[in-house]
């Protein structure tokens, strides 16, 4: 053996011998372990506080820890009072998907629709329909999106993003004003749901497992120097694998019907017509979405009154990116407050799991006394619990009502959610604003209620940002 090779092999032995000494050293050692164990049961501890211990594993071992964590003095009557509060409509369910940001923009759109017409028309907008282009839309992203970074490694960044989660069912409000107008909008009672609808696991997997293979595909093409139109060619091929799979499992979308505008006790309010999805859109909502409203998010971690601009997220490849205004939760407050007293619901997301009382619909920053049950507390703020992963945008809602003090500062908020009319309060959702300024995360608001300085913020120029930070999760829940 050359001396070379011994001295590179000596080298490599030493290396591994200080990596391993390194790892050794930041594990748990039979002494730490030791350390811990002491640590955490002190010589000072009373036998009273060891069999307080004692009982406490045995009721956690056997009993929900919500349940025993459960705050007492919070469980009084549930004051159901708003002092503003838009006009009620049917509770819909999103069941086992993650469609609440259609539910919640879905919502919007109808209360609108009733609204301008005195509440003597209502409309119940199909979320199969809208979905069903969803769906497609997000495979033609993905796989654009592969062919536009395919002389990129596979273990890039970019390249990543589209592999990791070729297709879901999540989303933003602005994926409803592009889906909308591009392909309008038809009554719930000509496209219903389906089982897939409701249960969206196992054809997402399905379409997704597709799309990983079509994507190599596309890869494998561009290294053998395919040319842009066959490579478009290709890409048509594939999608309609992926329209034929969502025919299947959502059917297939309705082109034309005929329909009777009623009012809320089912009474037809109008001669039967017949419509396209584009003529329903125009007869429902009227104008372009885009452009109406501005998106704002509380982030405590970057600068106020700027704009961001996710790079990547949107529903469509010709439509727009998730952009949003940083606002302070004071400013954004006021902006919901003053869509309520002009009778608006808007799309709204938070951070629903945290605190939540699930068999009354109560969110309150008291519903649960961790820190009693376990010992300890949980001290992070807004922004550490973000940047650390530990709280983010999970679920949206439409907000629908709030209450106001003498002063005209609010107490709490009401949301209608997607989980079904017997869920919670009659459908709805009840929230502290301490528990609203805490775990709400954006809002979307017709550009009508924005003071000029805010509208300013947000026709700056977007700052970009990546779709991996851990508040720029589509809402899912």
């Amino acid at each position: 053996m050359h001396t070379k090779t011994l001295f590179l092999g000596a080298l490599l032995l030493l290396a591994l011998g200080a990596s391993a000494q390194h790892r050794s050293e930041g594990g748990i050692s039979p002494s730490m372990l030791n350390d811990i164990i002491k640590a955490q049961s002190t010589a000072s501890q009373a036998s009273a506080n060891r069999l307080a211990d004692k009982a406490l594993f045995n009721a956690i071992a056997s009993n929900s820890i919500d349940d025993l964590a459960k705050n007492h003095d919070v469980q009084g009557q549930l004051d159901t009072h708003f002092s503003i509060e838009t006009p009620k409509q049917s509770i819909h369910d999103q069941k086992s998907s993650g469609r609440c940001w259609m539910f919640s923009g879905l919502n919007v759109l109808r209360a609108n629709f009733a609204k301008a017409h005195g509440d003597s028309l209502r409309v119940e907008f199909s979320q199969a329909y809208l979905f069903f282009y969803d769906q497609l839309e997000k495979a033609n992203l993905m796989l654009q999106g592969v062919i536009d970074c395919a002389n990129k490694p596979m273990d890039d960044k970019q390249v990543q993003f589209f592999f990791r989660n070729p297709i879901n069912d999540g989303g933003t409000f602005c994926g409803v004003a592009d889906l909308a107008e591009k392909y309008g909008l038809v009554p719930m009672s000509v496209m219903p749901e389906t089982y897939s609808t409701d249960n969206t696991r196992t054809m997402a997997r399905l379409i997704s497992s597709k799309l990983r293979e079509y994507g190599l595909q596309l890869r494998e093409r561009v290294a053998k120097g395919a040319k842009p139109a066959e490579l478009t060619k290709l890409k048509t091929s594939m999608l309609a694998t992926i329209y034929h799979m969502l025919t299947l499992t959502i059917g297939e979308p309705v082109k034309e019907f005929s329909y009777t505008f009623r009012n809320a006790a089912g009474k037809a309010m109008t001669p039967a017509k017949t419509y396209t999805p584009k003529e329903f859109y125009d007869a429902t909502v009227g104008h372009p979405l885009n452009g109406t409203f501005i998106m704002a998010m509380n982030d405590p971690r970057r600068p106020y009154y700027k704009t961001y601009e996710v790079e990547f997220d949107r529903h469509t490849y010709d439509g727009h990116n998730w952009k949003y205004v940083n606002l302070p939760m004071e400013d954004i407050a006021k902006l919901a407050i003053a869509s309520l007293k002009d009778g608006h619901k808007m799309y709204s997301s938070y951070d629903v799991g945290k605190q939540f009382d699930r068999k009354r619909g109560y969110l309150d920053l008291n519903n649960y006394d961790y820190s009693s049950l376990m010992g300890t507390t949980f001290g992070m703020d807004k922004a550490q619990r973000i940047s650390t992963f530990d709280s983010g945008s999970t679920h949206a809602m439409t907000l629908t009502a709030v209450d106001l003090d003498e002063s005209g500062q609010p107490l709490k908020w009401k949301v209608e959610n997607s989980w079904g009319p017997t869920y919670g309060q009659n459908g709805c959702l009840i929230m502290t604003n301490d528990w609203f300024n805490a775990y709400m995360f954006r809002l979307v608001v017709n550009k009508q209620y924005v003071p000029e300085n805010i509208l300013k913020a947000a026709e700056q120029k977007p700052l970009m940002v990546t779709p991996d930070d851990p508040l720029f999760q589509e809402d899912a829940d």
